[in-house]
């Protein structure tokens, strides 16, 4: 673990020592849990993407539309 100083408003820091204490934790416990959350959802955010951007079409047509002709058969 890293010991790290952080700098915010005086206001947010109140607040932060509320939310820590209604919920029984340490200011930095708190602080580092939500960064983990944080980290995790990056990180969740980005594989998503890079699955989506990956993603190759089973049935890719040869030009950049489909026919119309193909879409409203009449």
């Amino acid at each position: 673990m890293k010991n790290i100083t952080v700098t915010m408003d005086d206001a947010v820091a109140e607040w932060v020592r509320v939310e820590a204490a209604k919920r029984g934790s340490s200011v930095s416990r708190l602080l580092g849990e939500w960064l983990a959350e944080k980290m995790r959802q990056e990180d969740a955010y980005a594989q998503a993407m890079r699955e989506a951007l990956s993603f190759e079409s089973w049935d890719a047509s040869s030009g950049p539309y489909v026919p119309r002709d193909t879409l409203f058969l009449r």
